[in-house]
């Protein structure tokens, strides 16, 4: 396996193997990985000629100092795993410098309104980062195809538009979340839950699980106040955000409409651990 810490050197090395017939695929990710990561890293493997897995975390794409200093770092563990699957994916473990050259900073973007709902109304700024370093990765690897997991719908579609408006070549693709066996979507930030807290985390899922039945027969708003409720009655969980929203735009859903997608997003602090998830209504 080669770990390259510096673009120009993984650089070289793809321009040494690219072949008119060869494809390269790419995982983006900031490390600490589980078998959502390794999944993506399996569907890369079966379908490009080359994988790549990029391990860095991205400092632009935190509004919240104290979360990027504790999200976990686990490089020799994330190499480890990745043996496991295959021996000959490239590993990219970029510096903060190598990245950014200095300017440790996130260029403005407008993703259409995508950035301004969920995530970027309660991490301001973050959809920026995202944008910026996925960008910049995207120059660095030159990827045919890349591969992104749907637990993180909102970045999925912000990538997308990304793409449509820098007009770039590569390929976005998406792929199912992996959940542990309690239903909590797997994340790097369930490594900081306690043994009791990630049991417990199932709430999440079930929650939004029964979301999804009610939504067959209630309102939006019903199932909002649905979900509110069963929060409000748990005391080792605070709900930041629940929503319903129309797949394409990411708009709240105010009245369901026939002929359109509904997606539920969700975030929840447990003792200021902060997760996420996400479920297709229809």
């Amino acid at each position: 396996m080669l770990i390259f810490n510096k673009k120009v050197d993984l650089n070289k090395h793809l321009q040494s193997i690219r072949s008119q017939n060869s494809t390269v695929g790419f995982v983006p990710t900031m490390g600490a990985l589980h078998d959502g990561h390794l999944s993506l890293l399996k569907e890369s493997i079966q379908n490009n000629t080359t994988t790549v897995i990029s391990i860095f975390v991205n400092p632009t794409q935190f509004n919240n100092p104290e979360d990027l200093e504790k999200y976990p770092r686990t490089l020799e563990n994330d190499v480890k795993k990745i043996k496991t699957i295959s021996d000959k994916v490239l590993v990219y473990a970029p510096s903060v410098e190598d990245i950014y050259e200095g300017n440790t900073k996130s260029q403005h973007y407008n993703f259409d309104g995508l950035e301004n709902q969920m995530e970027g109304k309660f991490r301001p700024g973050h959809f920026d980062g995202v944008g910026t370093v996925v960008k910049r990765l995207f120059e660095i690897v030159q990827p045919n195809n890349a591969y992104f997991g749907e637990k993180d719908f909102q970045q999925l579609q912000i990538v997308k538009k990304l793409v449509e408006k820098e007009r770039l070549t590569v390929k976005i693709i998406g792929c199912p979340i992996f959940r542990e066996a309690n239903g909590l979507a797997m994340s790097s930030r369930n490594e900081r839950l306690s043994a009791n807290e990630r049991k417990e985390a199932a709430i999440i899922f079930k929650t939004i699980t029964a979301a999804k039945k009610l939504f067959g027969t209630k309102s939006a708003k019903e199932v909002s106040d649905f979900v509110a409720k069963a929060f409000h009655n748990h005391p080792t969980f605070e709900l930041e955000y629940f929503e319903i929203a129309d797949e394409a735009t990411l708009l709240t859903c105010k009245r369901k409409r026939k002929n359109k997608k509904y997606r539920a997003f969700i975030a929840v602090f447990v003792n200021k651990i902060r997760l996420i998830d996400t479920i297709s209504l229809n």
